[in-house]
């Protein structure tokens, strides 16, 4: 199998925290990173470990796959 390699990780974190009315300086000390981390992550610049995909999962209690989706890249 190979992999598909105009796939990118897509993610809702800034949705959830606009949901949660979070601000990316409480979400990433609720989390234990740096506001950047979290500005980073919801611009796509970065893609978490898996320890930290699964704590931002388990901190807005719902699945990874709520948070994170796998997409083919826009064109």
């Amino acid at each position: 199998m190979s992999l598909n390699t105009d796939r990118k990780i897509r993610n809702r974190i800034a949705v959830l925290r606009a949901e949660w009315n979070l601000s990316q300086k409480q979400l990433a000390e609720e989390l234990g990173v740096s506001r950047q981390t979290i500005h980073s992550l919801e611009k796509n610049k970065y893609n978490p470990s898996l320890k930290l995909a699964f704590e931002i999962s388990l901190f807005f209690g719902v699945a990874l796959q709520e948070v994170f989706q796998y997409e083919e890249e826009e064109a």
